[in-house]
């Protein structure tokens, strides 16, 4: 199947959960207010695109492409971003809901999370080091054996982050939010 290139385009509040989008390239567009709920983004590429108020929850995204790619206010339960094409994979979240999402695995230096919600995401073995969680709510979220180094978590909370099967060289934490470290040792901080 012969696959489009379509760059500079703006899709509007479009429902693709009966109509899948088209296979093919998608370069410097951005999509506002649209419904991919339970669809297939399989084999799609997105080259500096947005999404904007875009509903992506339980989005199949296996050999999927994102490259400089930034989701705004976007609801995204259950993505299975592992399965994405790892090449040149770089993308950023502002307003986010990613709960029970997976990064499992993946190299994501420098990415950035801004304000969004995490709860069960799964972080295990992925690369977060340089990158920024700002105001994100991390509860249940999975660190295991997550590069963090250099991470920035400063205003985050509800982690819970096993520094001894983690690394955190570098990492910046608060004094609030330290306690997040020590919660294998079931110690009472006051």
């Amino acid at each position: 199947m012969d696959q489009s290139y379509i760059d500079d385009q703006h899709f509007r509040v479009a429902n693709y959960t009966s109509h899948p989008l088209p296979a093919g390239e998608y370069e410097n567009c951005t999509f506002s207010g649209c419904n991919f709920a339970g669809s297939s983004l399989t084999g799609r590429s997105f080259s500096e695109c947005e999404f904007i108020d875009c509903d992506l929850s339980n989005t199949v995204v296996s050999g999927t492409s994102f490259r400089d790619v930034s989701f705004k206010n976007c609801k995204m339960l259950g993505v299975r971003f592992d399965e994405c094409t790892s090449f040149l994979l770089s993308f950023n979240f502002e307003d986010c809901l990613l709960n029970f999402s997976s990064f499992y695995k993946l190299k994501l230096k420098g990415i950035k999370f801004s304000n969004c919600k995490l709860e069960q995401v799964d972080f295990s073995e992925a690369d977060l080091s340089r990158a920024g969680f700002k105001k994100c709510n991390l509860s249940g979220a999975i660190f295991s054996n997550t590069n963090l180094e250099s991470a920035d978590l400063e205003t985050s909370s509800n982690f819970s982050i096993d520094p001894e099967i983690n690394r955190i060289k570098k990492a910046k934490f608060s004094k609030e939010n330290i306690s997040g470290l020590l919660d294998k040792y079931q110690i009472i901080i006051k």
